[in-house]
C-alpha cells in the first residue's frame, strides 16, 4: 500500500509543478499553417478595402457629377435644338411635306425635363432662405437633430418613387401610337413630376439650410450630433447578412449620399459667403468644417464596407465587379438603340436624381449672387457655361476611356478564360456574377417585363430586412450579367482569335453524350 501511494502522490504533481508547466508548456503556430496563413491574408484584405473602396466610389461620384452638370450644360443646348426642329417639322407639316412625328422620343423627353426644371424653379423663386434659416435656428438641438434625421429619410422615399414618376411621364409622352394606352395623359403626369420635384427641391433646401445652421452655430453642438448619427448606420449595416447583390446596392447607395453631402455642402459654402461678403478667412474656417464632415463620411463607409466584406466573407475583387457593372452601364446608354439616357440609368442604378438638386442650385445661386451691369453678368454667366460644359466633357471623356478600357480587358480576360485543353472546354468556373459561364442563351417568352436575366439571382425579401438605408429598387441593383453574356457569345461568334467554336459545340456534345 505504501509503495501505491508514493507512486500516486509522484503523478500527481505539486502546485508549483502545475505553475512551472504554465511557464513551460510550449505550441507552435506551424501545426496549423493554413488557419494561420488566411488569417494573415484576412487582414490585408481588410486593410486594403478602404483603397478598393474609394476606387469604387470615385468612379461612381464622376458617374453622378456627370448627370448633375448635364442639367446645365448640355440638357438646355438639346432642348433648344428639340425646339428649333420642332418649330421645322411644323411648318414643314403644315406646308405638307411631312407626314412623320414632329419630334423624336429623345427630344420629347429634353423638352419635358428642361419644362420640368424651369417650372419647380419658378415655383420655387418665393420661397425665402433666411426666414427658413431663422426658423430652425430658433429650434433646441435635439429637435434639429430629429428634423434633420426626418428630412434625410424623406430625401431617401423620395428618391425611391421620383425615377418612377418621371419614367412615367416620359413613357406616356413617347408611347408608340401602336401600342395600348392605358394611362391618365400627359398634362395629368406632368403635373404630377412637378409637384413631386418641387416637394423634394423644398426638402433638400431645408436639408442645406439645417445643414447650414449646423455649421455655422457658435458651439457647434448639432454638427457633432449629426456627424455622429453616422455610427448608427454601422450598427444598421455590419451586423446584417449581406451578398454581393446586396453589397452592391449599399454600394450605389453609398455613392449616392456621398455626392448628395458634397452638393449640399455647396449649396452651404455659397449661402455662408455670401453672409460673409466672400472674405478668404470666413471661407478657410467654412473649409475645416467641410473638411471634418466629409471626412467623418469617408471613415464611416471605409469601416462599414470593410466589416462587411469580413462579416460575410466576401472577396475584394468584388469592387472591381461593380465598377465594371457601371462601366457597361456608361457604354450602354451610348448605343444607337439606346432605351434610357446615361443620366436616367445613373438614377435608377444609385437612386440619383438630378432634377431636384439642379433646382435648389438655380435658387441658391440666383439669390446669392449678383453682378453688377447687365453685360458683365451675360459674360460672367457665358464664362460660367463654358467653364462647366468643359468640366463635363473632361468628366466624359474620363467616364467613357475607362469604361472602355475595363470591357476591352474584361473582354479580353473571358476570351483567355475559355480555352480547349485536348479537346474538352475548360470554362471559367469563377464564382462571381461578373463572370458567366458561356451557354447558349436561353429563349424569353413575350412577357419579359419584370424577368431577370437567368444569371442574376435576386435575393428573397424574407424574414431577413435588406438594410434601412437603401435607396434603390433590388431589380435596377442586379449586375449586367445578360448584357455580359450578349457581348461574350458576339464576341465568340465574330472574332478573329483562334478559338474553334465548332470544336468547342462537338467537344461539349461529346462529352453530354457520354455522361
Amino acid at each position: 500500500m505504501g509503495k501505491v501511494e508514493n507512486h500516486a502522490k509522484k503523478n500527481s504533481g505539486s502546485l508549483w509543478d502545475f505553475i512551472r508547466i504554465e511557464f513551460k508548456r510550449g505550441y507552435s503556430l506551424e501545426n496549423d499553417e493554413k488557419e494561420f496563413s488566411d488569417r494573415r491574408e484576412k487582414v490585408y484584405t481588410f486593410m486594403k478595402i478602404p483603397l478598393e473602396v474609394e476606387k469604387f466610389m470615385f468612379y461612381g461620384f464622376c458617374q453622378c457629377a456627370d448627370s448633375f452638370l448635364f442639367v446645365y450644360t448640355f440638357l438646355p443646348l438639346r432642348a433648344l435644338f428639340a425646339l428649333k426642329s420642332l418649330i421645322c417639322r411644323s411648318i414643314y407639316k403644315f406646308k405638307g411635306k411631312r407626314k412623320s412625328n414632329l419630334l423624336s422620343a429623345a427630344e420629347s423627353c429634353d423638352l419635358l425635363k428642361i419644362a420640368v426644371l424651369i417650372s419647380c424653379s419658378m415655383m420655387l423663386m418665393p420661397v425665402d432662405t433666411s426666414i427658413m434659416y431663422h426658423v430652425i435656428k430658433s429650434q433646441s438641438v435635439i429637435k434639429l437633430y430629429i428634423f434633420f434625421n426626418m428630412l434625410e429619410v424623406g430625401d431617401r422615399l423620395f428618391s425611391s418613387f421620383g425615377q418612377d414618376i418621371l419614367d412615367a411621364l416620359f413613357w406616356t409622352a413617347t408611347e408608340p401610337k401602336s401600342s395600348r394606352r392605358d394611362h391618365f395623359g400627359v398634362i395629368p403626369h406632368y403635373i404630377i413630376a412637378v409637384f413631386y420635384v418641387l416637394l423634394h427641391s423644398i426638402l433638400v433646401l431645408c436639408q442645406a439650410t439645417t445643414l447650414n445652421v449646423a455649421i455655422n452655430s457658435s458651439h457647434k453642438a448639432l454638427l457633432a450630433i449629426m456627424m455622429s448619427n453616422n455610427f448608427v448606420e454601422l450598427k444598421g449595416s455590419v451586423f446584417k447578412k449581406f451578398d454581393k447583390t446586396n453589397l452592391f446596392q449599399l454600394a450605389c447607395s453609398d455613392v449616392r449620399e456621398r455626392f448628395h453631402l458634397f452638393i449640399l455642402l455647396l449649396i452651404v459654402v455659397v449661402q455662408t459667403m455670401k453672409e460673409y461678403q466672400w472674405t478668404i478667412e470666413s471661407f478657410l474656417d467654412l473649409m475645416l468644417d467641410c473638411a471634418y464632415v466629409m471626412i467623418s463620411e469617408m471613415l464611416i463607409d471605409w469601416t462599414k464596407h470593410a466589416f462587411i466584406t469580413r462579416f460575410n466573407e466576401i472577396h475584394l475583387s468584388v469592387y472591381s465587379d461593380y465598377v465594371l457593372s457601371f462601366a457597361y452601364d456608361t457604354a450602354q446608354s451610348r448605343h444607337n438603340k439606346a432605351f434610357a439616357d446615361h443620366s436616367d440609368l445613373v438614377a435608377r442604378r444609385m437612386g440619383f436624381i438630378p432634377i431636384p438638386l439642379g433646382v435648389v442650385m438655380i435658387k441658391v445661386l440666383t439669390r446669392c449672387v449678383f453682378i453688377d451691369g447687365r453685360f458683365a453678368s451675360i459674360i460672367l454667366l457665358l464664362f460660367a457655361f463654358i467653364c462647366l460644359i468643359t468640366v463635363k466633357i473632361v468628366n466624359l471623356v474620363y467616364i467613357l476611356g475607362k469604361a472602355c478600357k475595363l470591357i476591352d480587358f474584361h473582354k479580353m480576360s473571358l476570351m483567355k478564360s475559355h480555352h480547349i485543353i485536348n479537346g474538352v472546354s475548360c470554362q471559367d468556373m469563377a464564382t462571381s456574377p461578373m463572370r458567366p459561364q458561356f451557354r447558349k442563351k436561353q429563349p424569353w417568352n413575350d412577357n419579359k417585363e419584370n424577368k431577370p436575366s437567368p444569371l442574376i439571382e435576386v435575393p428573397p425579401l424574407g424574414p431577413t430586412p435588406m438594410f434601412a438605408n437603401s435607396n434603390v429598387n433590388i431589380k435596377e441593383a442586379c449586375l449586367n450579367t445578360h448584357i455580359l453574356e450578349d457581348i461574350v457569345e458576339t464576341d465568340l461568334t465574330h472574332s478573329d482569335t483562334d478559338l474553334n467554336i465548332s470544336a468547342i459545340r462537338d467537344s461539349d456534345t461529346l462529352s453530354t453524350k457520354s455522361a
